[in-house]
């Protein structure tokens, strides 16, 4: 199909496409699409995210819009550069290692992914600190998390314990994939202040977030993990580069 991005017909298969993924997820990749239509359909994913997102953009300008205490707070210990770097490029990375590097399960992902979300509990958890925080805690919290993963390593890597974990990965991979999407959103309310509102408005205030997961999670399996990392970086680059504005509020 040439020029689908502009495509009206494209969009409506491309949601019935994911629709049908999010109602019975599945751990098999698409081997039948192309690397030009994988890079196709994650701008054309990007472009329905932001028709889809539109009520809750609305809700924000029109009803109730809190205050972002973590982008103003990214916003004042770093410079717009350094801002760039780990606002677009290392926190994204991070979340998709996390969330999305083992929804197709290997030993050396789960290592991975179980390394930084050790890393993300320790952080806010145990040391209520910002994952971006290179504080007193900083070291102590990295040390565990690789600790971990060193731990894990030849422990999944036992034939026994990885024959057990690809048969649940393969039983269980629906509840892997819709809870990976609701911690993910869910774990973003810490953008805003943790008062009665925010939390009981939590479902509303994170459902970019649990889109933006539904969509990265179906990606990460049908198309591989660097198309979901791609999109979260251009999305974090963009929101980021017009917060940089001067005109921008």
């Amino acid at each position: 199909m040439k020029y689908p991005l502009i495509k009206p017909k494209y969009y409506i298969s491309l949601f019935n496409e994911i629709f049908s993924f999010i109602k019975s997820p599945h751990n098999e990749e698409n081997l039948e699409k192309s690397t030009k239509a994988k890079v196709y359909d994650t701008i054309g994913l990007y472009i329905l995210k932001l028709i889809l997102l539109i009520p809750v953009v609305l809700f924000f300008a029109l009803v109730y819009d809190p205050e972002n205490v973590q982008s103003v707070s990214m916003a004042e210990r770093f410079s717009p550069m350094l801002l760039l770097l780990v606002g677009a490029f290392i926190l994204p990375l991070l979340e998709e290692t996390a969330f999305r590097l083992s929804l197709r399960f290997r030993p050396l992902y789960f290592v991975l992914s179980s390394i930084v979300f050790t890393y993300y509990i320790l952080t806010k958890a145990v040391f209520f600190t910002k994952m971006s925080a290179v504080d007193e805690s900083f070291v102590t919290r990295v040390a565990i998390s690789v600790l971990v993963g060193v731990v894990l390593f030849p422990i999944v890597n036992l034939k026994t314990v990885k024959d057990k974990l690809i048969e649940f990965w393969t039983l269980h991979f629906q509840s892997i994939y819709y809870v990976s999407c609701v911690i993910f959103a869910w774990a973003h309310i810490t953008k805003y202040e943790l008062n009665l509102t925010n939390v009981l408005l939590l479902p509303i205030l994170t459902l970019p977030q649990l889109m933006s997961a539904l969509i990265y999670g179906y990606m990460r399996v049908s198309f591989g993990f660097m198309y979901p990392l791609l999109f979260h970086v251009g999305t974090n680059f963009l929101a980021i580069s017009i917060s940089l504005l001067p005109f921008a509020d």
